[in-house]
């Protein structure tokens, strides 16, 4: 979970919410697999850091928005070739819903 200020209306973006980021990564894993070496691969850390920026980083009105950021970002790592990324908002506003997600795939042109 990260903290960001976004959302539709100002009072939605005056103070932090959490956000939930799921990150699922297409790529050809197979040095990877067999080397099981750090450079061989897609280092996760990486990806974090890339969703945490976003998410804390410039306000959007739209959590749409926020993941085409995140899987843009994301495409810019070798290796990876197609992005999905999920991002999930749970303001109180929305209650009794558990909140609200939407999915983007991207790949790599």
């Amino acid at each position: 979970m990260f903290s960001g200020r976004h959302g539709l209306s100002d009072a939605e973006r005056a103070r932090s919410q959490r956000f939930k980021v799921d990150i699922e990564l297409e790529a050809d894993l197979t040095r990877a697999s067999r080397s099981d070496q750090i450079e061989d691969t897609i280092d996760y850390r990486q990806v974090r850091a890339i969703a945490k920026l976003v998410i804390e980083g410039e306000s959007a009105h739209l959590i749409e928005t926020l993941a085409a950021r995140i899987a843009r970002k994301a495409l810019q790592i070798p290796r990876i070739a197609a992005v999905s990324v999920k991002v999930t908002k749970r303001p109180a506003s929305m209650r009794p819903m558990a909140g609200a997600a939407v999915v983007i795939r991207r790949t790599r042109r």
